[in-house]
């Protein structure tokens, strides 16, 4: 008889393989890293002899479970930031502290903890995307593990990489080291369409293609990025990274919560494999994936736990069981996503999906020998009934846990035995997670006690502009007079003049911080009535430096300049403003040139609320002493216009709004 490595028998063997066989009691046979057979125990142990037998005593051996997306290293940010929407989450916080903090040492210490936690859910395979990528590649291997390890691609500088054109050269050299290895598959990781540029998007296309390699990318998570993209190319996300012949790779599509019919449809021609992460989409109201119509079509659906800061935990039988009500809750039929069904998605749908369903998922012979075995026999799985044969899928998926998983092997290795782990120790991980969350809330409460501090965290292009500069702010009668003075007055020389309908929305904040966040809107007016272009700005408003001066002209305050990139909502939830006011007002703007000064002029008819007009006059200064000279030829030039300095407002009218109008409170 020919011998084996190993035979383990004793068990109730679930095969996973597209016929569901089940053995029991059963036996299987390695030789290696490779399953040599597998059957009933008694033709097991009439065809093969061994040195090393194994009795299961009864547990359920199956293949080992497959994460089919996440991000590992962050582990180490579990918990740092819950109860926010995604873009506020991912832009505000995630991204800001990975910026800081994560480095090799942060992703090696991570990814070991995450492998320790999904061994022990019965984790043998995972779908990575993260930075610094190679050293999540390496330390998955040394422990044992299998993953398909996809370094993440994005149009702004990362931790790894100050360009896309640096991260594609990273990635390049990444899979040309980690080709061809046992347990590693190295892949493309385009972040997503809206955090990738078309270019960007064809050109890891194109590598992923040159080398054979699975692409990884999030698609139609939220459908705040779907409407942006209908919006901004005119189509769905499926179709736009169609067009960029992302689909012609091997792609791994994570979460595909908001697509219609006809993207199913896309995706099942292009072999698309599709990971559904139930937790993350709920706990971020992200929505829930079509998982039922995927699978009804062809696609190839894996389940995935995201990261484990967006979950916030790696317990894929968690995932498991979710996956499955979600599906009959969605869809009002208790039929929907059976127990079998999803037990497939976990394992053979998840290898495929990943693109390697001929190495791992099912046991079968000539696959790799990645198997778990889970002992049923606790308080929380009795009894178990044997009327039915397919019973024993529902108490996988509805009853058991992932305490209940005892031993893990992968590629013919045992990682852990009776609940121990063999190649990790713990309680070193957990000290050194612990220094690196006291040293990222020192940074987060720094960053909190203040607004320039938040928001450089954004990461926005960001500039000090107008350093000082006196102002004035008059109360006017007839804005119509004051323009036409402008546009006639000899002494005054217009160099350059612009129509807009501004709508303000000012954040004020508790003491001790006085600084006011102005979230602005102009909309370009042209002399037609039409609007040509559309510009958000964010104006951090500081403090004034000096106070006043005669006929209270004020030295302003420093001011810091960005271009708002995100929605009004996503300032609100990131700022956390104690109040709110909302300010809509006709502007005609003037750069002029009076008494060889230049100033700027606004004329302003304030319609929510309804406050009035306004003459405003400003002009830069760099010294004291300038800012008094300058302070006088303001007065003139107010006297010029025929306003009264009477009615002169020393400091901004948010002072006044505040009396007139009723505040947002957040």
């Amino acid at each position: 008889m020919p011998a084996a490595d190993l035979i383990l028998k004793n068990a109730v063997i679930l095969t996973m393989d597209e016929a569901f066989h089940i053995y029991e009691p059963g036996a299987i046979v390695i030789r290696g890293d490779t399953i040599v057979a597998v059957g009933s125990e008694n033709e097991i142990l009439n065809q093969y002899t061994t040195l090393q037998m194994i009795d299961c005593q009864g547990k359920v051996l199956m293949p080992g479970l497959i994460n089919a997306h996440t991000h590992v290293p962050m582990t180490l940010l579990r918990g740092l930031a819950d109860d926010l929407r995604l873009d506020v989450w991912l832009l505000g916080y995630m991204m800001p502290v990975e910026r800081e903090f994560v480095s090799p040492d942060f992703v090696r210490l991570g990814t070991q903890i995450a492998c320790a936690e999904m061994i022990r859910s019965g984790v043998t395979t995972f779908a990575d995307m993260y930075y610094f990528e190679d050293d999540v590649a390496r330390t998955t291997a040394e422990i044992g593990m299998r993953a398909v390890c996809a370094e993440t691609v994005l149009k702004f500088p990362t931790p790894d990489a100050q360009s896309f054109e640096e991260a594609l050269t990273y990635t390049r050299d990444f899979i040309q080291r980690w080709k061809g290895h046992p347990l590693i598959t190295p892949a493309v990781g385009p972040h997503a369409p809206y955090t990738c540029t078309a270019e960007m998007l064809q050109a890891a296309a194109e590598l992923a293609l040159e080398f054979d390699v699975p692409l990884h990318i999030h698609i139609s998570e939220t459908q705040q990025e779907v409407e942006t993209m209908r919006l901004e190319q005119g189509m769905p996300v499926v179709p736009y990274i169609k067009k960029q012949n992302v689909l012609q790779a091997k792609v791994i599509a994570a979460h595909c919560v908001h697509i219609d019919e006809g993207e199913i449809r896309t995706l099942v021609h292009h072999n698309t494999g599709v990971a559904h992460n139930p937790s993350s989409n709920l706990k971020l109201a992200s929505g829930i994936a079509p998982v039922k119509r995927m699978l009804e079509l062809g696609v190839n659906v894996g389940i995935g736990t995201d990261g484990p800061a967006s979950n916030n935990d790696l317990d894929m039988f968690e995932e498991i069981r979710l996956a499955s009500f979600l599906a009959k809750g969605a869809s009002s039929d208790p039929t929907a996503l059976p127990a079998r069904q999803t037990l497939a998605m976990a394992t053979r749908l998840g290898a495929k999906a990943l693109h390697i369903g001929d190495q791992v998922g099912s046991l079968e012979p000539g696959k790799r020998a990645d198997l778990i075995l889970v002992d049923l026999r606790a308080i929380h799985n009795s009894p178990r009934f044997h009327r039915d044969s397919q019973g024993i899928y529902a108490q996988i998926v509805y009853a058991a846990k992932s305490t209940d998983v005892t031993d893990v092997m992968v590629n013919g290795r045992w990682l852990m035995r009776d609940r121990e782990l063999l190649r990790i120790n713990e309680a070193d991980l957990i000290r050194a997670s612990q220094d690196y969350a006291r040293r990222i809330d020192y940074f987060l409460i720094q960053r909190e006690q203040s607004l320039l501090s938040k928001l450089l965290a954004l990461g926005e292009e960001t500039a000090e502009e107008e350093s000082f500069e006196v102002q004035a702010k008059v109360v006017v009668d007839d804005p119509a007079l004051i323009r036409q003075i402008i546009e006639s007055h000899p002494d005054i020389e217009i160099l350059r003049q612009r129509h807009y309908q501004e709508y303000d929305t000012y954040f004020l904040f508790a003491p001790p911080e006085n600084s006011r966040l102005r979230f602005r809107e102009d909309h370009f007016v042209e002399p037609d009535g039409r609007v040509s272009r559309v510009r958000t700005r964010l104006t951090l408003i500081g403090p004034s430096r000096e106070g006043q001066f005669a006929k209270q002209v004020l030295l302003s305050r420093s001011r810091y300049l960005a271009t708002a990139t995100h929605s009004l909502r996503f300032y609100r939830e990131y700022f956390k403003p104690q109040q709110m006011i909302e300010i809509e007002k006709e502007r005609y703007r003037y750069l002029v040139r009076f008494q060889g000064t230049e100033f700027f002029v606004n004329v302003d008819s304030v319609t929510h609320p309804p406050l009035g007009h306004f003459l405003e006059v400003k002009s830069r200064t760099w010294s004291r002493k300038d800012a008094e000279q300058k302070s006088q030829r303001v007065v003139d030039l107010i006297q010029l216009l025929g306003a009264s300095p009477e009615k002169t407002i020393s400091q901004d009218y948010i002072e006044m709004i505040l009396q007139d109008t009723p505040s947002t409170h957040t």
